[in-house]
């Protein structure tokens, strides 16, 4: 499960590629198909089933909200998927009269505003005009009432987003899910068995691949995986994407291979190309390439160095397959850089192969998916998209680069403008001074409508200790060029980063207050800074002042590792205050005041001057 609004773009790029080299497959999304499986009217008449076999003492608020209201519930359901898939928008009108669609707990927010404050918040959010969004919202609302009683009734690990996660992220042994894969499926369990089976039944395949990108994919791959092993042993099935490249590069645990047959580290292309002519008995399992087998019941590892295709060879991805006029485009986050994430169905493609920068202290820089740096022509790069444009009638792309290059953005926007190519596009890039006002403008006239980037902690100490080759200040000029421009602008934000002190803490909240101030950013997110065994503060902590904690044995994942900070900063508490200032910066709310006052503890006056940024950008001009 990764998001319901649009395709995740791995098995379009290997799907494109493969076809391309004369190769048959097929692609299919079963994460899209079980949840509207699960949300329809058979599957909430399952939920009732399984909410009536809990004894009354397993009964929550939501599951009684629910069976009280079921019939409304089952008249509703496949309505309001019509509605968030685009194809039933006049339903609008009855699911902003809240008299439409039954209301559990996700409700009760709103409801409490309205009794504590005596004003309408999706008013303030949507105003008078925003039909549409307001109606998404409540529908959002509507569908996470239902995961909840999923959740309570059924499989408390459900998420749409994170389904099942803690069984595979950072963990060192393969023991929960394993312990998960043996217990008795229920009913999410039996639902994606049925439609994997049922994918099987249509495609025919020799070979199945898993693509895994998060671990909240991996429980259910390898239920997939284990179900077809079950019904179809002759099938091959091989898993990769970006948690095993990530977590499994150390991977010694043959239980594994109970649920699949080869292991695929990094690019999948050069991989698979090799393992397709070994199961045609072209090449020795010696000589396959990043791949782990398991061979007299231990795991091995072969790997026949050979060069990875260029970028520009790659080809383009197709959606063939996967039924694009199905996704959800869902409204649970009113951040207007976020909501791009989950509304709204975007053609996911890359500008280039890995980072033009790698050098950033916090990040997998050693990692293939970073350190490989390959770009393509504007030329092909158009063909691309207009290829892609034909394919699905849908002019919107996110560039899902890890920062994708000033330069190559710059000749894109160009061929864009030169051909008359009309898109909106958005993505992630690093704030250097390289976009200059001018540079911004081109890329909003070519189409840019949001761009993201990683101001990081908003302290030059830090960011020098970061290695991430910008400056506040320089922050603050790149991201008024893009706000300027008329694009919308999101800031990544870190906490907790090695020798950070509440200084720095509250220094950084005063120069995102200031950001705001100046209109530079309009939307920002503060996440806690997680060390990883492939960054530079987990391969050289002592260069970052601090000492890891021993990573416990295991034969499984292996990522996040633990660490600790002499300066001892109470990072729970700064983390609090940071998003909640954040969050009203975001929505006006105290963008002129003293940013101590969201703190729940007392911290020290900021040494940043008030106006500072503001100086620096009427010196800029």
């Amino acid at each position: 499960m990764t998001q319901l609004n649009t395709p995740y773009p791995s098995t379009a790029y290997l799907t494109g590629f493969l076809r391309s080299r004369g190769l048959h497959c097929e692609q299919r999304d079963l994460a899209l198909a079980l949840v509207l499986q699960l949300f329809s009217q058979g599957g909430v008449q399952q939920m009732l089933e399984a909410v009536e076999a809990l004894d009354r003492r397993q009964q929550t608020a939501q599951t009684r909200s629910f069976a009280e209201q079921f019939p409304a519930y089952k008249a509703t359901v496949e309505r309001a998927i019509s509605f968030l898939q685009g194809r039933d928008p006049t339903l609008a009108h009855r699911i902003n009269t809240r008299q439409f669609l039954p209301e559990g707990e996700r409700f009760a927010a709103i409801d409490h505003y309205l009794a504590d404050e005596g004003e309408d918040p999706l008013a303030w959010a949507f105003g008078a005009l925003g039909l549409q969004d307001r109606a998404r919202h409540l529908a959002t609302l509507y569908l996470n009432d239902l995961a909840d009683v999923l959740r309570d009734a059924v499989d408390p690990r459900f998420e749409f987003v994170r389904y099942a996660e803690s069984l595979a992220t950072a963990q060192p042994h393969f023991d929960p899910l394993a312990e998960a894969l043996a217990a008795p499926p229920n009913l999410i369990d039996r639902t994606l068995q049925d439609l994997t089976l049922a994918a099987l039944d249509e495609t025919r395949p020799d070979v199945v691949l898993l693509s895994v990108p998060f671990p909240g994919a991996v429980y259910a791959a390898l239920r997939m995986g284990q179900a077809i092993k079950a019904h179809r042993p002759g099938v091959k099935l091989v898993l990769g994407g970006g948690f095993v490249n990530t977590e499994l590069r150390e991977l010694s645990e043959p239980r594994v291979f109970d649920y699949v047959d080869f292991v695929t580290l990094d690019g999948g292309e050069r991989p698979l190309l090799a393992l397709l002519e070994h199961l045609a008995g072209q090449r020795s399992a010696q000589r396959l390439v990043r791949t782990f087998v398991r061979e007299d019941g231990e795991v091995r590892w072969h790997h026949l160095a050979e060069p990875d295709i260029p970028f520009e060879d790659v080809g383009t991805p197709t959606w063939d397959g996967l039924p694009i006029d199905r996704y959800l485009s869902l409204l649970d986050m009113l951040n207007p850089m976020n909501r791009l994430w989950s509304d709204g169905r975007w053609n996911k493609l890359t500008v280039a192969h890995g980072c033009y920068w790698k050098k950033c202290s916090f990040c997998d820089v050693s990692l293939d998916y970073i350190s490989r740096y390959e770009s393509a022509t504007a030329a092909t790069l158009v063909d691309r998209i207009e290829t892609i444009v034909r394919e699905t009638g849908q002019t919107g792309f996110h560039f899902v680069d890890e920062a994708a290059p000033p330069k190559s953005l710059k000749a894109l926007a160009a061929e864009l403008q030169a051909r008359g190519t009309a898109i909106s596009w958005w993505g992630n890039v690093r704030f250097e001074k390289t976009f200059t006002p001018e540079l911004c403008q081109q890329l909003a006239d070519s189409g840019c409508i949001a761009i993201s980037g990683g101001l990081e902690v908003a302290s030059d100490r830090l960011l020098k200790l970061m290695n991430k080759g910008v400056s506040v200040e320089q922050v603050a000029r790149v991201t008024k060029a893009f706000a300027d421009a008329g694009v919308l602008v999101h800031a990544y934000l870190m906490y907790g980063f090695p020798t950070q002190t509440v200084q720095d803490t509250v220094d950084a909240l005063e120069y995102v207050r200031q950001l705001f101030e100046n209109g530079c950013i309009h939307s920002g997110f503060f996440h806690r800074f997680a060390c990883t065994v492939h960054s530079p503060v987990g391969l050289n902590p002592e260069q970052f002042g601090v000492k890891l904690l021993p990573l416990p044995e295991g034969r499984f994942a292996k990522n996040d590792v633990g660490f600790i900070d002499p300066t001892g900063t109470d990072h729970d508490a700064m983390g609090r205050a940071l998003k909640k200032g954040l969050y009203n910066f975001m929505h006006g709310i105290g963008v002129d005041e003293d940013v101590r006052r969201w703190f729940d503890v007392r911290v020290p006056k900021p040494t940043v001057k008030r106006g500072h940024l503001a100086r620096a950008l009427a010196q800029q001009d």
